[in-house]
């Protein structure tokens, strides 16, 4: 078949002309920029339906306006691993309702090892939202703003004049060691999330806190060690249930040594640090107490309620969204601090020795 016997598409000069009525007319019944007529308009649409035109090219509107209709979100680390965390898609779902007013579409990317940050500089998007802000992406982020493109980070630090949402993490995660401190505790071990790109499974030592990259980490550990300034910490490898258990087997392993009371810094590791103390015969939380944050349902606690701070993961992405929006708009974007709520559950009890 040749070219010539292809359809040609309608356009929406061919509804005016088909319609009597001027191009511009036409236009704006389907971008609902202006009232039109109610006769007008039926007499357009009728045309349209005749002429099998179903609107506006979104490419070529989005050629016109020098836009992809694509906002880029850079997660670290894998993508797998992101999406099994409940905070990361009720994250999403915020970002997603932020953005309802652009139609735009979304592209995940990681920002790791393998070159991500190159993509990250050639990406045909409009805006960039970071979930946390690494190194790597600090450096590629230079030729992303040297585009022009709105930047957007939740919970991290791409450097001055980027919006961010900011929690409380420092104080929220110290109302959780009060807590815990208040019920008589003075024996208690932390399990942290991940502190660099190595996501090394081992104790937690100054040193390792002074190269740190992940904010969140460090935020939470500061909050927590402002009441038990010598607790032992260990570091996970992610906020993953597996990773808790993994956690809570080195850290309960020894009755000597045997802590009163665990403080995670994510309700998934919480959830596997108690099923570390079950495996061992241990009752939660008459014979160990076990903390969270987030504030997430997680699947597999039963009957427990976890004592842990109720973090806005909704919210958080709802407002990068929303500065994408205004800064896409032409306005400034504004960094916004948000707080979590603390929230006893039946998994914290006094000590029983």
């Amino acid at each position: 078949m040749s070219t010539s016997d292809i359809p040609r598409r309608a356009t929406i000069a061919d509804v005016a002309r088909a319609a009597g009525v001027a191009t511009s007319t036409a236009s704006v019944v389907f971008s609902g920029k202006a009232k039109v007529a109610p006769a007008t308009r039926e007499r357009v649409l009728a045309a349209a339906a005749d002429l099998g035109y179903a609107g506006p090219d979104p490419r070529a509107a989005s050629l016109r306006r020098g836009r992809s209709g694509i906002v880029a979100v850079v997660l670290e680390g894998h993508l797998r691993a992101a999406f099994l965390d409940p905070v990361t898609t009720a994250m999403m779902d915020g970002l997603t309702d932020g953005l309802a007013s652009l139609s735009a579409g979304i592209l995940l990317m990681r920002d790791d090892e393998h070159g991500e940050g190159a993509s990250l500089a050639n990406a045909p998007v409009d805006a960039v939202v970071l979930i946390g802000c690494s190194v790597r992406t600090k450096a590629s982020l230079e030729i992303v703003r040297g585009r022009g493109l709105p930047v957007v980070v939740i919970e991290g630090d791409a450097g001055e004049g980027i919006p961010r949402i900011t929690l409380d993490n420092t104080e929220a995660a110290a109302d959780v060691a009060r807590h815990l401190r208040d019920l008589g505790h003075t024996d208690v071990a932390f399990v942290t999330l991940a502190l660099d790109p190595a996501r090394e499974r081992i104790p937690v030592t100054p040193e390792r806190i002074a190269t740190a990259t992940v904010d969140v980490t460090v935020d939470r550990l500061a909050g927590m060690r402002s009441v038990f300034p010598d607790a032992l910490a260990i570091s996970a490898s992610g906020s993953l249930i597996d990773e808790g258990l993994l956690v809570g087997r080195m850290l309960l392993a020894d009755p000597a040594t045997r802590p009163t009371a665990i403080m995670a810094q994510s309700d998934l590791l919480a959830v596997g640090v108690i099923r570390a103390a079950e495996e061992l015969g241990l009752r939660v939380p008459e014979d160990l107490s076990v903390a969270g944050f987030d504030g997430i349902a997680v699947d597999g606690l039963g009957g427990p309620v976890l004592t842990t701070s109720v973090q806005p993961a909704v919210e958080k992405g709802r407002a990068a969204g929303e500065q994408v929006a205004r800064m896409l708009r032409g306005e400034k974007g504004e960094t916004q601090h948000l707080t979590c709520r603390f929230r006893v559950g039946t998994t914290t009890a006094p000590p029983s020795r």
